[in-house]
């Protein structure tokens, strides 16, 4: 299989599996406990913390773990409404992740008001729509993904911040898919709150980590024996914590050692090859500002349902420009938002490159596509051909 669907998940670096396996098989003392064996487990927590810490240009103690981006965002939203209940208003983006989505909700069913910014058709921010929604004394909160999840857009992160601190209101983002593929500086754009998940950086899946700044106020989600310095309940999930740590370590390496330009090229010579041979193809997003790694593509009239299952046949995982849950496709509310309409949306791709794909591999993946668009082709001449006589 060649896998191409890293925005979903990423495979463990084996140095990841190597880092966390000690704490599987022989540290695996509650890292609560006094005797010497917890000493040495909340040691290699504190590791961890710094190397996430580091990956973010943070604090260490700034960071808390948690089980993956929905329980930071939740966590998020949750705190600020409880300690700002002055300021009933949440801003969030038009293209947001299903997380904040749900989160922002929640915030609206419990007497909050949830306002939408909406998105140029690049999938960039509306910066000036933003200037005229956030308001001093009743935005208590911005929601905003530093990249996209589908498309891979970059958002302007810096100029957000800006605004929505001239206006009185905190900062959170969403950062799993920005953290380890782009650089991240919470000191040059300073947030006030941002998520990220271990899964979507080469760790394993169920950690995650909430950086809150000294200088935001927090109130748990999650209370219990108050570990995480009362930030987070719960017994640590302490060989998921080593290896996000490890990850985090490994994507301030390759953040530096040219690995970054690697997969671009990658993901340019993927595109690159398919549009030669379709020139059809229409690619969705910022070209200034996307993720290296991701590539989501229209191909008129190719329905991306059927193309997944060809694809898949091939050998090549990746996905759909929708969302699916429970196996039901559904128009991609990020590129309805951008635009996109629902035809557009049903014909579209999402390949997302990890730092373990080949050049063989982004070839071999674009000549599948383009084998499988022509098969679906002669198919659906077959059948118009079927119907009309």
């Amino acid at each position: 299989m060649i896998y191409l669907d890293a925005n979903a998940t990423t495979p463990v670096d084996p140095a990841v599996l190597e880092a966390m396996l000690p704490f599987l098989r022989e540290h695996y003392a509650n890292p609560s406990a006094s005797y010497a064996g917890a000493r040495r487990v909340r040691r290699a927590i504190e590791q961890a913390r710094t190397q996430v810490a580091a990956l973010l240009g943070a604090s260490p103690a700034e960071i808390t773990f948690t089980s993956g981006g929905t329980e930071s965002i939740n966590a998020v939203h949750a705190s600020v409404r409880a300690l700002w209940p002055e300021k009933p208003e949440l801003i969030i983006a038009s293209t947001e992740h299903a997380a904040v989505l749900e989160s922002a909700r929640r915030w609206q069913a419990q007497g909050g008001k949830v306002t939408t910014v909406p998105v140029h058709p690049d999938g960039r921010v509306d910066l000036q729509a933003l200037h005229a929604l956030v308001r001093p004394g009743a935005t208590a909160l911005v929601s905003i993904m530093w990249a996209n999840n589908e498309t891979g857009v970059i958002a302007p992160m810096h100029e957000i911040v800006s605004m929505a601190h001239a206006a009185g209101a905190l900062v959170h983002t969403d950062a799993v898919q920005a953290a380890g593929k782009i650089h991240i500086d919470v000191r040059t754009t300073p947030v006030d709150f941002l998520s990220l998940s271990g899964h979507k950086m080469h760790a394993p899946k169920g950690v995650g980590a909430l950086y809150v700044s000294q200088r935001a106020r927090f109130a748990p989600l999650l209370v219990g024996g108050g570990q995480e310095n009362e930030r987070r309940g719960g017994t640590e999930n302490v060989p998921g914590i080593i290896a996000l740590g490890k990850a985090a370590e490994l994507a301030i390496e390759h953040l530096s050692d040219g690995n970054k330009a690697r997969i671009k090229a990658l993901r340019d010579r993927f595109e690159h090859l398919i549009h030669a041979a379709l020139p059809e193809m229409r690619i969705h997003g910022c070209p200034t500002h996307r993720l290296h790694t991701t590539s989501s593509f229209c191909l008129p009239e190719m329905d991306a349902a059927g193309m997944l299952i060809l694809l898949d046949q091939a050998g090549i995982a990746c996905s759909a420009g929708s969302a699916c849950h429970t196996g039901a496709l559904h128009a991609s509310h990020v590129l309805e938002a951008m635009g996109a309409s629902a035809r557009d949306a049903a014909c579209t791709l999402r390949c997302s490159f990890n730092r373990f794909n080949t050049k063989a591999e982004a070839e071999t993946a674009a000549h599948a596509v383009i084998e499988c668009s022509h098969k679906m082709r002669e198919a659906q001449g077959y059948e118009l051909s079927v119907i009309s006589h």
